[in-house]
C-alpha cells in the first residue's frame, strides 16, 4: 500500500503592517498650541507693559517706595552766658508693621516686657490695626528700653519692627528754670512758658525724602531728597545761671526755714531791665513727665501770674509823687502821734506810736499813719497817675503765657478810705515782676525801662527810644538815700545789709486777701531793694507766701534772701564795693562762685 502524502500545513497570512503615526498632524497641533501660548503671553506682557503699566507703577512703589522724614533739631536756649538750658537730644522710637506683627504672637509678651507695655493691650493694639503697614509702638524710648527691643527682636526674630530717629527736649536746670522756660509736648511743640512763647521760633521743620525699602522695611536707597530739614533757631535769654541757681537754692530754702506756702524772687539789671534771675517755689522736674501733668500750681511761674498787695513797699512810690510835686522834702514833718488816724469810719494804724517823724523817717519806720498823711496832701489822680506809669495794672510786655496785668482802679472810682489804703499798699495789685520793675525806675533815675527776658545786644537804640522819664533825676536821688536808712540799725531791714556795699529797699508784710476778706495770719512778707545805693546796678524783689512760723514780717523772712541773692549776685557781675571795708575788699577778690553740683 502506498504511503499517503503528508498534509501540507498553511502558513497564516502575515498581520498587516502597523499604520505609520501622523506627525504632521501633531506637529500642527504642538505649533498651534505654542503659537497659542506664545500670543497670550505677548498679548499679557503687551497689556502689564503698556496699557497696565501706571497701575503697576503705583503698586509697586506702594510696597517698596516710601516718604522718609529727615529729624531736624529744635532750637537750643541758653543762658546770657551761652550756657545751654534746653536742649534737643536724639532718641530712638519704635515702630512696626502690624501686617507682620499679628503673625507672630508668641512675640508680643516679651516686646511688650522690654517698652514697658501691658501685653493684653498691645494685643489689642496690633489686633486693632492689622491691615496698616506703620504703626508706633512707643516714641523716644530710653536707652535700656531700646537695648531690651533688640534682644526680643533677636531672640524672636521678630519680622516688622524697628527703629527711628526723633529729638528729646532735655532741661539741664531741671527745676531751677522750669517755671520761666516750661516744656514741649511728645510732638516737639511748646507747652507752657518760653518755649510757647517763642515756639515759632524754636521749632523745627522736619525734612522730606524719598527711599526705597526692602521687603524688611528697611532703607535701601534714598531716591531724592524733597525738601531739606530746616533747624530751629536758638534762643539767648538774659538770665544767668550762675545767679539763677543761687536764687533758686537761697529761696527754697527760706520757704522751708519759715514753712511757707511759696515764694517768688526776681533780679533785674538796671542798666537794662534785662531780667537777670527769676524763681519761683514750690518747683516741679519738666525732665519728668508725671510732674509735667500734676499739681498746675507748682507749674505756675508766680512771678508773672500770680499778684499781690505790694503793702509798705508801696510808700516810696507816695514820697516820690509829693517830691516831684515840691509838696514836701526829707525833713518834712508830720505828727503820727498814738499811732492810729480815722478815716470816715475806718482806723489807720502803725504798729508803734513813732510821735513826730519827717519824711525820712516815715520810710524808716514805715509808718501807715504818715503815709496817708503825705498823700492826703495830694488829689487821688496824682497818685494813680504815678501808679499807673509805672507800669502798675498793665502788662510788661514780656511776652510770657499768662502774665498777669495786675488790678489798679481808676482814681474816679476811689473813696477816701480807698485812697489811704492805695497810699500803703492795698486796694491795688502788682505782679513780682511789676514791682521790680518800678524799683527799677527810683534804681534808674526816673526812667522806665522795657523789661525783657531776652538778652539784649550791646549797642542797639532800641530800647532807649522806648524808654520813658517816670521821675526827675532829683527826686530819686533823694529817695534812694532814704530807702538806704531803712537797711540801718534803726530801719526795719537790718538783715538785708551788704558789708561793703550801700543798700536801699523798702520791707512790706501785706495781709493776704481771699474771697471772704484779709484772712487770719496769713500774710505775704516782701522786701524790695536795690544795690549799691550810690548807682545801682541791680534791683531785687523777693516775696515769701504765707510764712506759717514764728516770724512773718518782711524784714526778718524776705530780707535775709535779699542780702544773700544779692551778695552773690554783686561778686557775680563784678561790682565794686561802694561802702568798702578793708576785710571785705579781701574777700571780695577771693570769693568763687558757688559749686553748682551743690545746690538742689
Amino acid at each position: 500500500m502506498a504511503d499517503k502524502p503528508k498534509p501540507r500545513r498553511v502558513r497564516p497570512a502575515p498581520p498587516p503592517p502597523p499604520a505609520k503615526p501622523d506627525f504632521q498632524l501633531r506637529r500642527r497641533l504642538l505649533v498651534g498650541v505654542l503659537s497659542g501660548a506664545f500670543v497670550l503671553l505677548c498679548g499679557a506682557v503687551f497689556y502689564r507693559q503698556v496699557i497696565e503699566t501706571d497701575f503697576l507703577q503705583t503698586q509697586g512703589e506702594r510696597r517698596y517706595l516710601r516718604m522718609a522724614e529727615i529729624p531736624a533739631r529744635r532750637g537750643v536756649i541758653m543762658d546770657r552766658n551761652g550756657e545751654p538750658l534746653a536742649v534737643s537730644t536724639p532718641v530712638e522710637t519704635v515702630w512696626t508693621d502690624p501686617r507682620k506683627l499679628v503673625t507672630q504672637p508668641d512675640a508680643l509678651p516679651d516686646l511688650a516686657k522690654a517698652l514697658g507695655l501691658n501685653p493684653a493691650e498691645l494685643r489689642e493694639k496690633i489686633n486693632a490695626n492689622r491691615e496698616r503697614g506703620f504703626l508706633y509702638l512707643k516714641r523716644r524710648v530710653s536707652f535700656d528700653e531700646a537695648r531690651e527691643v533688640r534682644l526680643a527682636i533677636a531672640q524672636h526674630k521678630i519680622e516688622g519692627v524697628d527703629f527711628e530717629t526723633e529729638y528729646r527736649r532735655f532741661y539741664p536746670g531741671a527745676e531751677v528754670f522750669s517755671h520761666l522756660i516750661g516744656f514741649t509736648n511728645i510732638e516737639d511743640r511748646g507747652q507752657e512758658g518760653l518755649e510757647l512763647a517763642y515756639d515759632t521760633q524754636l521749632k523745627a521743620e522736619p525734612g522730606l525724602r524719598q527711599v526705597l525699602h526692602d521687603g524688611r522695611q528697611r532703607i535701601v536707597q534714598e531716591i531724592e531728597q524733597i525738601r531739606p530739614p530746616r533747624q530751629g533757631q536758638d534762643l539767648v535769654l538774659s538770665l544767668d545761671r550762675r545767679l539763677q541757681f543761687l536764687a533758686y537754692r537761697e529761696l527754697m530754702i527760706a520757704v522751708k526755714k519759715n514753712q511757707a506756702k511759696g515764694g517768688t524772687l526776681v533780679v533785674l539789671d538796671v542798666n537794662t531791665s534785662e531780667v537777670l534771675a527769676m524763681v519761683n517755689q514750690p518747683g516741679y522736674n519738666p525732665n519728668v513727665e508725671h510732674e509735667r501733668g500734676g499739681n498746675g500750681g507748682s507749674r505756675r511761674n508766680r512771678a508773672l501770674t500770680d499778684v499781690m498787695e505790694p503793702g509798705s513797699t508801696a510808700k516810696p512810690f507816695v514820697v516820690a509823687a509829693a517830691l516831684e510835686r515840691g509838696i514836701i522834702t526829707p525833713t518834712t514833718r508830720f505828727n503820727t502821734s498814738g499811732g492810729e488816724l480815722k478815716i470816715g469810719k475806718n482806723i489807720v494804724r502803725d504798729t508803734h506810736n513813732y510821735g513826730n517823724l519827717d519824711v525820712t523817717g516815715i520810710i524808716t519806720k514805715s509808718s501807715n499813719v504818715g503815709s496817708v498823711k503825705i498823700a492826703q496832701k495830694m488829689d487821688y489822680a496824682a497818685l494813680w497817675d504815678l501808679y499807673d506809669r509805672l507800669g502798675f495794672g498793665h502788662l510788661t510786655g514780656v511776652g510770657f503765657p499768662g502774665e498777669s496785668t495786675g488790678r489798679l482802679r481808676h482814681h474816679s472810682r476811689w473813696r477816701p478810705f480807698e485812697h489811704a489804703t492805695m497810699s500803703f499798699g492795698y486796694s491795688f495789685s502788682v505782679t513780682a515782676l511789676q514791682l521790680a520793675q518800678a524799683y527799677g525806675v527810683l534804681a534808674a533815675d526816673g526812667m522806665k525801662h522795657p523789661v525783657t527776658l531776652i538778652k539784649r545786644e550791646p549797642g542797639k537804640t532800641a530800647m532807649k527810644r522806648k524808654s520813658v522819664r517816670v521821675l526827675g533825676v532829683d527826686t530819686t536821688r533823694k529817695l534812694r538815700a532814704m530807702m538806704e536808712t531803712v537797711v540801718s540799725d534803726q530801719g526795719t531791714a537790718v538783715k538785708a545789709k551788704i558789708p561793703g556795699y550801700r543798700v536801699g529797699g523798702k520791707t512790706g508784710t501785706a495781709k493776704k486777701a481771699s474771697a471772704h476778706g484779709y484772712g487770719v495770719k496769713r500774710y505775704q512778707s516782701v522786701f524790695a531793694g536795690f544795690a549799691p545805693a550810690g548807682k545801682p546796678r541791680l534791683v531785687m524783689v523777693v516775696m515769701i507766701d504765707e510764712p506759717g512760723g514764728k516770724d512773718y514780717y518782711g524784714g526778718l523772712v524776705a530780707a535775709p534772701v535779699f542780702q544773700k541773692v544779692m551778695e552773690g549776685a554783686l561778686r557775680f557781675f563784678n561790682v565794686p564795693p561802694d561802702d568798702p571795708q578793708p576785710s571785705m575788699l579781701l574777700a571780695h577778690q577771693g570769693d568763687e562762685e558757688p559749686e553748682l553740683k551743690k545746690v538742689p
